[in-house]
């Protein structure tokens, strides 16, 4: 990982940065599975309880560039500042983080696939409840849209601790990896 972009959200009337910060994640993710990359990663370098108003997308500069030579936000690229591609700084105070999708284990659709196969009592469906809120997520996300189905979901993002060393492996087709690396500037 030598090389990154920045892809800064930039919100009008029409699309607040977290809608907007969505679509072009979702946008990503489609043109990673499409590319079966497992070589890029991205960072959110403003996050804090939110995810904040960059996405940086790490790679090697070759498949950065073939990255953008698809001109994967479309119609999106009118509402994002996107960087020239930049080298990582080679910077002794600068770490390297795992930053990975953590899922829930109750959902509300979880819920209703147990109902409709009969497999939850209706007096546990309550219980079942009180489960799935006391283990809620807190992590921020990004909403999603499924390609395959239209319907939304959440991308609950884990920041792991800073690493002073990189760790190499694959990422998914989030641009996440709970083995992998990205460096952190």
């Amino acid at each position: 990982m030598d090389s990154y972009i920045d892809i800064k959200i930039i919100p009008d009337d029409k699309m607040s940065q977290n809608v907007l910060l969505n679509e072009v994640f979702t946008k990503l993710h489609k043109t990673l599975y499409d590319l079966s990359a497992n070589d890029i990663g991205v960072s959110f370098p403003g996050h804090k309880v939110i995810l904040g108003d960059t996405l940086r997308i790490h790679g090697k500069m070759n498949r950065i560039k073939e990255l953008q030579e698809i001109k994967w936000l479309g119609a999106l690229s009118g509402n994002c500042k996107q960087s020239d591609i930049l080298e990582v700084p080679l910077l002794n105070n600068h770490g390297y983080q795992k930053i990975y999708r953590v899922q829930q284990n109750k959902t509300n659709a979880k819920l209703r696939r147990l109902i409709k196969r009969g497999f939850i009592a209706d007096e546990s469906i309550n219980e079942y409840k009180q489960n799935m809120l006391k283990e809620g997520l807190v992590e921020p996300y990004l909403e999603l849209r499924s390609a395959s189905n239209g319907h939304k979901y959440r991308c609950y993002i884990r920041f792991g601790k800073i690493e002073k060393h990189l760790t190499l492996g694959d990422f998914d087709a989030f641009g996440l990896s709970n083995v992998a690396t990205v460096p952190i500037f």
